[in-house]
């Protein structure tokens, strides 16, 4: 009898952690290349496109400046003292690059083209799963404005110039503290706020932010409620859950810290579980889905298209 209790209990138990991690779905993002963020904290290194990067353009580049300022002139040289080769013309001389030399050079303005895109610029990201709904869906494809937030050095995002400040409203890329992923939420904190999380409402310094009920998912038998949310001067979607009822917490948000929401409230993992954003992890803000695609075979559509509130 002890012993069918004790494994009652440890499948109850099982089922609770596998429970949980279902609701914990929804919260990342991957960017264009297809893979998870690769910053290394004693955790296992994936491949980190941008430092293939700038090593990629580096090499090229220095391969390029040592053909423009030696390597040309000291072959041409070299090709003229030989007297079965000095009767071809400068044209001749210069077109008998290495082969090596030859794709560095075709490839170096590509890749400083690339890489100073996707650093300083804009990059692409594709969302896998649904804690922004309803404001983004899954298979939406989005452009992040790096510069927004201020510019940083690629790979180890160092901050070279300030720019804006994240506001509240705003949709961010950013590192949580807990993983070494690209994540994707509202920001409904700055620093210096004191929110509170109440009846799936958001109040930021006692003040009640405003939700206007707006329609129920599906008509019938509704599973989930949407409402018309505005933080600041930013109006936007959110989505709860018709049942699943939430504590009140209350969180004070210090210098050089945000607090983020995703805006499915209900089915979102954000800074109400494994705490604030640092504004030296923040990627920059999400601004345009410029493309959708469905999971699976399918085509992408651009039909979608819309900026980012």
């Amino acid at each position: 009898m002890l012993r069918w209790r004790h494994n009652e209990e440890e499948k109850a138990s099982r089922e609770a952690e596998s429970r949980k991690k279902k609701n914990e779905t929804g919260w990342k993002c991957r960017n264009s290349s297809g893979r998870i963020l690769s910053r290394t904290k004693g955790r296992k290194m994936s491949i980190d496109f941008p430092l293939i990067l700038v090593v990629a353009t580096a090499v090229t580049g220095f391969i390029w400046l040592l053909e423009v300022f030696y390597l040309r002139s000291r072959r041409i040289l070299v090709q003229k003292e030989d007297t079965e080769q000095k009767f071809y013309g400068e044209s001749d001389l210069e077109s008998k690059q290495p082969v090596l030399v030859e794709y560095a050079i075709s490839f170096f303005p590509v890749l400083a083209i690339v890489l100073v895109f996707r650093s300083f610029l804009f990059e692409p990201f594709q969302i896998p799963s649904g804690s922004m709904i309803p404001t983004l869906q899954v298979g939406d494809f989005i452009l992040v404005n790096k510069h927004h937030y201020g510019i940083r050095l690629p790979v180890v995002g160092t901050k070279i110039f300030e720019l804006e400040k994240p506001k509240n409203g705003e949709v961010m890329v950013f590192i949580p503290p807990h993983r070494d992923d690209y994540f994707i939420k509202r920001v409904v904190g700055i620093p210096g706020d004191r929110v509170r999380y109440q009846d799936k409402i958001i109040y930021i310094n006692g003040k009640k932010q405003t939700q206007t009920f707006v329609a129920q998912v599906p008509t019938e038998f509704p599973e989930a409620l949407r409402y018309r949310e505005k933080l600041g001067e930013i109006e936007h979607m959110i989505q709860r859950d018709t049942f699943k009822q939430t504590r009140i917490d209350e969180w004070l948000v210090p210098e050089g810290f945000y607090f983020v929401l995703g805006d499915n409230r209900d089915q979102s993992s954000d800074s109400r579980y494994w705490g604030l954003v640092s504004e030296e992890d923040i990627v920059g803000k999400a601004i345009l889905v410029w493309m959708h695609k469905n999971p699976g075979i399918s085509f992408p559509t651009f039909s979608e298209n819309r900026l980012i509130r």
